[in-house]
């Protein structure tokens, strides 16, 4: 057991447990939670740019003089804002950046975040101590519940991953960016979320990749008493294993030490401050020097859990990570993005974060409803409004009530809907091609990568699937085109010979990491990285063949 550890857990899970209570009460009445929260936003932006233009004091005055203020208020708010995107707000983020008060909200924007989009260019999101205070009321629920049903997580420390950061820029007086994701939790969890994490949040200024990888697993390493690995995509930790057994003898030196020695560069200040940590262990380095395999139980025999994307074309990666640790409970992450929580794990399901953004849902006839209306069984996109200044921002994610918390309904995330492949007319969508791909490999083991994008052959375009497979392509091309033909735009295009029939490519083993490196080539974090089942690049060919072996 880690005392220190243990002590900064159990502040936490105190300081967590008011809102965690909080959270389940409002599970039963999310109506009420909802509009609770609208009604705050317009009062308290109604002075702002975007308040005075789509009229928040006229709403809240009609309400007031309503018998049903509630349904009032929903209504014409409903009415008079339009569902927006990135691109109807970014004039007012610009006159943020310009150093304007009072545009979106009335609270001071104190920087503004670049999204962590997959498949559009990153965009600059305005966040302030409501919007941080928001996250909170989402994440302090999370922090009790997985401790309340997993306490063995309490006793020792956690490895929660950090991406390298995105330099900071400045942009009159508002600062882009963070330095490390952990700043959205505030300064109180901020503080108590140090003295338990296994990597210091320094990791985030080390840029080489090489070296981020060696020093990340160099902290892990030493921390035997490691009971939580918290991360985002799955595959992000398979890499990062990866070259773990080469380098065991190597971090094994260096823990007896108390020094680092990556294999690239590091800027001097940051190896200082990432050395104030350090100090002689040869226990531990005698340990590893014991081990006969480099895997994760033999690593940290007291691992309880490990949280992580499950939805959509994570599934398969979690599956994989799941089997090669045995006996560690894992836990499916919520719906999060950029731009605000959308649902939270709580015990076996993932419930609307209902007190922290005003959800609403658009179903496939382009209808708009509340939390409380939705169906079970049935797919929807995601509006939100909060209090970062979003207003009926349409996110971009499709997801599926898939049960009931109390009233509020529980959801599986599906795909992006910003991910849409569309040459002539077929609309190929993250979402359909992660089914056609599960369906693809029902019967055997799942592979270790899969991703369909479009390519411009000698006589059109075709979509190929690159994958890395041990059995024979044969017979995969078709079934492949007999899966996407379920659309019947796909199939109508291919029929036309707009399209030409899929094809299939094998990928080298090593074709993740390619894929990998390329989108953080092309300007995305690491840690934000999320394996597609679809991409609409048609340039995959190329980068794959450059990374290794390609077999058509």
């Amino acid at each position: 057991m880690n005392a220190r550890a243990t002590l900064a857990n159990a502040a936490w899970i105190a300081a967590s447990v008011p809102a965690w209570g909080r959270f389940r009460r409002a599970l039963h009445d999310p109506l009420h939670a909802q509009a609770s929260l609208l009604a705050g936003y317009l009062e308290r932006n109604r002075e702002t740019a975007i308040g005075r233009e789509l009229g928040f004091a006229a709403i809240v005055a009609a309400s007031r003089r309503s018998v049903d203020a509630r349904r009032e208020m929903l209504d014409a708010y409903r009415a008079r804002a339009p569902l927006t995107t990135y691109d109807r707000i970014e004039p007012y983020i610009q006159r943020i950046r310009a150093g304007e008060q009072n545009v979106l909200t009335f609270d001071r924007v104190r920087r503004l975040t670049p999204s962590s989009g997959s498949t559009a260019s990153s965009k600059l999101l305005p966040f302030t101590s409501v919007l941080q205070r928001e996250f909170s009321r989402a994440v302090d629920p999370w922090v009790a519940d997985l401790h309340f049903g997993h306490p063995a997580v309490a006793a020792g420390r956690s490895y929660w991953s950090i991406s390298p950061a995105i330099p900071r820029q400045s942009a009159g007086s508002v600062p882009i960016g963070f330095d490390d994701d952990s700043e959205y939790l505030g300064l109180a969890r901020r503080a108590l979320a140090r003295a338990v994490l296994a990597v210091p949040d320094a990791i985030s200024r080390v840029t080489d990749p090489v070296s981020f990888r060696y020093i990340t697993l160099a902290f892990l390493a030493r921390a035997r008493d490691l009971r939580l690995i918290s991360l985002w995509h799955p595959s992000f930790l398979t890499r990062l294993l990866e070259p773990l057994p080469e380098w065991i003898p190597r971090i094994a030196d260096d823990i007896a030490a108390g020094t680092l020695s990556p294999p690239g560069d590091v800027p001097t200040e940051v190896r200082s401050a990432l050395q104030r940590n350090l100090h002689p262990d040869r226990r531990r380095a005698r340990e590893l020097g014991q081990l006969s395999s480099a895997d994760p139980r033999s690593l940290w025999p007291e691992l309880a859990v490990v949280s992580c994307w499950h939805d959509g074309s994570a599934g398969a990666h979690a599956d994989r990570l799941m089997t090669s640790m045995p006996g560690v409970a894992f836990q499916g992450k919520g719906l999060i993005a950029t731009e605000g929580i959308v649902s939270i794990p709580l015990g076996a399901r993932r419930p609307l974060a209902v007190r922290s953004h005003f959800f609403e849902f658009v179903d496939s006839g382009g209808h708009s409803h509340l939390a409380h209306e939705i169906q079970d069984g049935h797919e929807y996109s995601v509006v939100l409004t909060t209090g970062g200044g979003l207003y009926r921002h349409v996110l971009g994610d499709r997801v599926l009530v898939d049960g009931r918390c109390g009233r509020t309904p529980s959801l599986t995330f599906v795909g992006k809907e910003d991910r849409v492949s569309d040459w002539f007319g077929e609309k190929l969508s993250d979402g359909f091609v992660a089914g056609v791909l599960q369906r693809l490999f029902a019967d055997q083991r799942a592979p270790r990568f899969a991703m369909l994008a479009p390519e411009e052959v000698a006589d059109g375009v075709a979509y190929t699937l690159f994958v890395e497979i041990d059995c024979e392509l044969t017979d995969l091309a078709p079934r492949l085109e007999r899966e996407l033909r379920r659309n019947v735009h796909y199939a109508w295009s291919v029929d036309l010979r707009q399209l030409r029939p899929a094809r299939v490519a094998r990928v080298g083993p090593n074709a993740d990491r390619v894929y990998v490196d390329a989108c953080v080539a092309r300007g995305q974090r690491l840690g934000d990285v999320k394996t597609a089942s679809l991409h609409c690049d048609t340039s995959w060919r190329a980068v794959f063949e450059a990374g290794g072996k390609t077999e058509a």
